[in-house]
């Protein structure tokens, strides 16, 4: 018997996606039903995937994140079905409310929200600090984020007290049309930065925030793409202490805690960069742990990696991973993926990097709520 004829309309790449998800939808959930769904993908040229596939997809796409190193726990993923939503004030509120339930008290949750059609935040993260250009210019905050608070800016937002940690607000797009929303206090949990061992680094006033939110990634399931889908995990502490609070290009910590720290810094072949930002990673660790916030640390996140590609292979699945994404920014010789190879190739269900709002014309709402 010939096999079922695709329907003229629909586009075959779309399809031909819809169905290998399906395949392996119902191979890996043991779900029944394959050959009925099959059918109303060919019959009706398109498929509506339901609550359960869609939080298989979303896993999928986690398990399939080249350069995420902490994929062991995919299969925990909690999934918010929010397709129904579109309107700005609601969206801004479940995004509240996936802040308050990821966090979970510190000990976090990795959640997904998938938000309906026509929407997308043009924040990276859900969370994250103004940098401001000051006229010799030096930034004020962080520096990755000039561009992004310029955008903020030219679309309403009046800009916070100036400080290094002034935490942006969101800009939600509906159809088109953007409005911007202040972050309650009581969604944003920072952490205060101390050492155990150095008063003078707990001096500088550094901190950040405990929950790293993605916002600016299209998830792509089955051949569809839903552009707002900001997901989390919890933070390593490389994030923030080897490469946020100390990368030359961000916030370029690394001199003022090796003077907090005593260090010699006339040369550096003295390595006080090196000593310095061992201690500041000390510090992160430190601080969340005192803070009852989970982060995870770079040898033991490496070692689960070891075991997230051990279970895929009992699974019958290669693990693929971009290597100089999955190497630790500090002692990378000391995890056991540096002496590793993986293979990079992208699989599907996954995470798609969007192009940044602030290089297309967008027109604001003049509301600016909270």
């Amino acid at each position: 018997m010939p096999a079922p004829r695709l329907p003229d309309a629909a586009p075959p790449h779309e399809l031909q996606e819809a169905l290998a998800f399906l395949e392996a939808y119902h191979a890996e959930t043991g779900a029944p039903g394959l050959a009925q769904r099959r059918q109303e993908v060919l019959r009706g040229g398109h498929l509506t995937l339901s609550s359960a596939e869609l939080t298989h997809g979303a896993r999928m796409a986690w398990r399939h994140s080249t350069r995420c190193v902490g994929r062991l726990p995919w299969a925990s993923l909690q999934v918010r079905d929010l397709r129904q939503v579109t309107a700005a004030p609601e969206v801004f509120a479940h995004l509240c409310d996936h802040l308050r339930a990821a966090l979970n008290g510190g000990r976090i949750l990795p959640i997904l929200s998938v938000f309906g059609p026509g929407v997308r935040l043009h924040n990276d993260q859900l969370i994250r600090y103004a940098g401001y250009r000051q006229p010799d210019g030096t930034v004020r905050g962080d520096p990755q984020n000039v561009a992004l608070t310029g955008h903020l800016q030219r679309l309403g937002w009046a800009g916070g007290p100036g400080t290094p940690f002034d935490v942006l607000p969101l800009a939600i797009e509906t159809q088109g049309q953007v409005t911007l929303f202040e972050l309650p206090a009581d969604a944003v949990y920072e952490v205060p930065i101390t050492h155990p061992d150095c008063p003078g680094l707990g001096a500088l006033g550094l901190r950040w925030h405990a929950l790293p939110v993605i916002s600016n990634m299209t998830l792509e399931v089955a051949g569809q793409a839903f552009a707002c889908a900001p997901f989390n995990g919890w933070y390593l502490q490389t994030e923030i202490a080897a490469r946020n609070l100390a990368d030359e290009g961000r916030y370029n910590l690394l001199p003022a805690v090796a003077q907090a720290l005593g260090l010699d810094t006339s040369r550096r072949r003295s390595l006080w960069l090196d000593r310095a930002l061992v201690e500041l990673n000390v510090a992160v660790l430190h601080s969340f742990d005192a803070a009852g916030v989970r982060i995870a640390d770079h040898h033991s996140v490496t070692r689960q990696f070891q075991h997230f590609v051990e279970l895929e292979a009992q699974a019958g699945r290669t693990a693929t991973g971009r290597w100089s994404w999955l190497i630790p920014p500090l002692s990378p010789a000391t995890t056991p993926v540096w002496h590793e190879q993986y293979d990079d190739t992208e699989l599907k269900p996954n995470f798609v990097v969007q192009r940044p709002a602030w290089r297309e014309q967008r027109s604001a709402c003049p509301f600016l709520g909270k």
